[in-house]
């Protein structure tokens, strides 16, 4: 049992963001933000660290401050009509060293009043990516159904995320996987409340949610080739 990482404050300040998302609120507020959100979550990340490598060496917990593992909390509004300058939500993401982006195998934190999960899997896949993730289903459904339907695995995380009306391209409609050659998401979510992440123990939690998912992010990182 260590000091929380994450307490009441830090869900005040995000609660308080969403119902003031705009640029004289946040400057009035960032010594908030910096001491109860960002100062926290880089701790954190440093702390998972040595955890992480136990779990498997070749995810990165980065507690760099831009460009690491804790996500900016500025919202780029460029191509969106939202023009809401900030995220009202935390995450952290733990990529893989082989990733250049966040579209590769991962686990993830998402701290949001109201909306905190775990996660871990692939969020919409490039289309390379996505093509050997279907073609691992279609030519080992054994092993792809061992690991997405592994006891451990959804005792603590629901499979989800979005899928294609119809069959993709190559696979017939009457595919006895369809449902999961669908998928355009193949991600893994542990639903949390705010107790759980504010609690002195929650690094070991995550941990143990992390473990839980082993089984499904290493069948996703044999079907990408890359290592686990």
């Amino acid at each position: 049992m260590t000091n929380p990482y994450f307490t009441d404050a830090t869900f005040e300040f995000l609660a308080g963001l969403a119902a003031n998302n705009d640029r004289t609120w946040f400057k009035a507020n960032k010594p908030r933000y910096e001491e109860h959100v960002k100062d926290p979550a880089l701790r954190f990340i440093t702390d998972f660290g040595p955890i992480l490598k136990e779990i498997s060496p070749h995810f990165r917990a980065d507690p760099r401050a831009n460009g690491g593992s804790l996500f900016r909390i500025y919202r780029d509004t460029r191509f969106s009509k939202d023009k809401s300058p900030y995220k009202t939500h935390t995450g952290i993401h733990f990529r893989h060293d082989a990733a250049r982006d966040a579209h590769a195998p991962g686990f993830y934190l998402h701290i949001q009043p109201g909306n905190c999960f775990a996660g871990c899997g692939v969020w919409r896949p490039s289309g390379p990516a996505l093509r050997k993730i279907r073609e691992s289903i279609d030519e080992e459904p054994a092993a792809w159904k061992q690991a997405s339907r592994d006891a451990r695995f959804r005792e603590a995380f629901d499979l989800t995320g979005d899928s294609l009306i119809r069959a993709p391209k190559g696979y017939s409609p009457d595919h006895r996987l369809i449902e999961d050659l669908r998928r355009k998401d193949f991600i893994g979510v542990a639903r949390l409340n705010a107790q759980a992440l504010i609690a002195g123990d929650f690094l070991e939690t995550f941990a143990q949610l992390c473990r839980d998912g082993a089984v499904f992010q290493r069948w996703l990182c044999r079907a990408l080739a890359v290592p686990y």
